[in-house]
């Protein structure tokens, strides 16, 4: 008795190149309004200027080094706030 043993591929287009985002009709739309990402890029030049001047007072004042650490998060923080505004996420 034969039996019917056929192999099937997902892909038989092993020539042909992928299809790239413009290709096959993929749209990035952004995840926030305009409002929002006036709000954000707001804020993150603002915390910029405030963390600027916070790190020339302590530095003014010759405050030890350890307090000026935190302001690493002050500064990560208006660059997560800048970076959202211009990824548009």
């Amino acid at each position: 008795m034969l039996t019917n043993n056929a192999v099937y591929f997902a892909k038989t287009n092993f020539n042909k190149p992928p299809l790239t985002d413009e290709e096959g009709g993929e749209v990035c739309i952004s995840n926030i309004s305009p409002l929002e990402r006036q709000k954000r890029l707001r804020f993150g030049v603002n915390q910029f200027i405030l963390t600027l001047v916070i790190l020339g007072l302590l530095i003014t004042f010759g405050a030890d080094r350890l307090w000026r650490l935190p302001l690493l998060f002050m500064f990560w923080s208006a660059a997560v706030g800048y970076f959202q505004a211009r990824d548009k996420t």
